[in-house]
């Protein structure tokens, strides 16, 4: 899994605000609210696990369709 970097993103009105990136391993957030949401949700360690396990969930089983 070296090398793949699992991104989930949430949009409101076609506007990124807020994106967890597996390379950086928290969220980032883009807009005023998407900042204090990230803020909020990398200080709850289960959340952060669980996107985490996602880049391994979803990435191998999907490294091969591309």
């Amino acid at each position: 899994l070296k090398g793949i970097q699992y991104v989930y993103s949430i949009y409101y009105n076609k506007l990124e605000f807020i994106r967890f990136d597996s390379n950086l391993g928290k969220y980032v957030g883009y807009t005023e609210l998407g900042v204090k949401n990230a803020e909020r949700l990398n200080n709850i360690p289960s959340q952060i696990a669980a996107r985490r396990a996602q880049r391994e969930a979803y990435c191998l089983n999907n490294i091969g369709n591309d």
